[in-house]
């Protein structure tokens, strides 16, 4: 969250992050994003009915006036409904190059597996878990003697690079889709608005 927010207030970025949204009033984004002057707004989901959640966010993110939804740490499985609405808007970033490893503890799950190469893979979001069109992706090798946590720290590296660059591309409308797969282009090929939010959240569900 906090690379999209660093890449987004430099000036030639084209989107504009307006706003940090979260279910939660303790996640740690709230205070670093209102530090840097972008509004934020928490829409708690403990307690209420999945279509109540959801409505609440959407009311939130129509008043902002969203176009783009950028997924941070965000946890949620998010509804068919929902996500068909922001279809072709609304990205993520997983720790795994997809379809590898989908779901939690990606790093512990690549060791296990013997893999050479891991990773992240931003991805417009589908009503699937971490499935979608896949827009760029980053690999790193896995070293003899890796450990989880030193894994991480260097897929980590290159997720704070890739996801504001894709982000970008997104926003200057340099993606399209073909045949159910993202295609970047040179050139905006389908211009979206400027604005986006980022979706800070920190517990499963």
């Amino acid at each position: 969250m906090l690379a999209l927010l660093q890449a987004a207030a430099q000036p030639d970025y084209p989107a504009e992050i307006v706003l940090v949204l979260s279910n939660r009033a303790d996640a740690a984004g709230l205070a670093r994003a209102e530090a840097m002057g972008v509004a934020t707004y928490v829409v708690e989901s403990r307690g209420r009915e999945r279509a109540e959640f959801e409505a609440a966010m959407s009311a939130v993110l129509a008043t902002h006036r969203i176009e783009i939804l950028a997924l941070a740490g965000f946890m949620r499985v998010l509804t068919e409904g929902f996500v068909r609405g922001w279809q072709g808007r609304m990205i993520n970033i997983h720790p795994s190059l997809l379809p590898s490893f989908p779901g939690l503890d990606t790093h512990a799950r690549a060791l296990a597996a013997g893999v050479r190469l891991h990773g992240c893979t931003v991805h417009l979001v589908s009503a699937g878990v971490d499935e979608g069109p896949i827009l760029a992706q980053a690999a790193v090798p896995v070293l003899p003697d890796d450990t989880e946590s030193a894994l991480a720290a260097r897929v980590l590296q290159q997720e704070i690079q890739l996801y504001p660059a894709t982000l970008a591309w997104l926003a200057a409308g340099r993606v399209r889709l073909e045949g159910g797969r993202a295609i970047i282009s040179a050139a905006p090929v389908n211009p979206l608005p400027m604005q986006a939010p980022l979706s800070t959240h920190r517990t499963a569900d």
